[in-house]
């Protein structure tokens, strides 16, 4: 099964192939926002309510983050996105650059996961980088919900920390964050979090981290990961 490509030209479906769609949606949320997803943001509630995946609670903070990029203008909340995202590295997106930074050691990683993915018949037909957020997400969508969750739990402190670094900035995009974390199998490690946020230097400057790469899952190529 090829994955699809994230936020396409083309007109966003959740009717493809069979998955979880609460997790494809936090993905598409979570991706650069262009047309097809400011189009889609009405009929993401919906779906989010008829599968029940999230806690009530998630699902009416999802509420917020929706009803306010849905009258966002686009241009603006693709500033906004790139802003966030992309020149912060406490918020950064990327599960690896939290861990080991720019370093070799995450390139090794990046392979590993690849295979990981190759391995469950889930191959990237974009440009996305594997420890991007969002590609993690959809690939979780294609698991069942047992193992989603299970293997959301391995980096689910990393994920926390991003969601803290967005509920500083009092980002909206937290909400989508504590939706991610709310499908975890189990609590985000505090103790974990604390120390990537004691490693990372003030005002998000460039710095290599001596934590090993996240693990997903204790069965898979990425045990051995260093």
């Amino acid at each position: 099964m090829e994955a699809v490509v994230l936020m396409t030209n083309s007109k966003i479906s959740l009717e493809e192939f069979s998955m979880i769609k609460t997790y494809k949606i936090l993905s598409l949320l979570l991706s650069y926002p262009n047309a097809e997803l400011q189009a889609f943001l009405g009929e993401a509630l919906t779906e989010l309510r008829n599968e029940a995946l999230l806690p009530v609670k998630n699902i009416n903070e999802i509420s917020i983050f929706l009803s306010h990029f849905k009258k966002l203008d686009l241009t603006e909340w693709q500033a906004e996105y790139v802003q966030l995202f992309d020149y912060s590295r406490s918020a950064s997106l990327h599960l690896f650059e939290h861990l080991k930074g720019d370093s070799r050691d995450r390139g090794q990683a990046m392979v590993d996961l690849i295979e990981f993915y190759n391995k469950d018949g889930f191959y990237l037909s974009g440009n996305e980088l594997p420890d991007y957020l969002p590609v993690f997400l959809e690939f979780l969508s294609t698991r069942n919900k047992h193992i989603a969750a299970e293997l959301l739990a391995e980096p689910v402190h990393v994920i926390n920390r991003i969601y803290l670094a967005l509920k500083e900035k009092d980002q909206l995009y937290q909400y989508v964050l504590s939706a991610v974390i709310s499908l975890s199998a189990k609590k985000p490690d505090k103790t974990e979090t604390e120390l990537l946020i004691r490693k990372q230097k003030p005002l998000d400057l460039d710095a290599e981290y001596q934590d090993d790469p996240v693990v997903f899952g204790n069965q898979n190529s990425f045990k051995n990961c260093k």
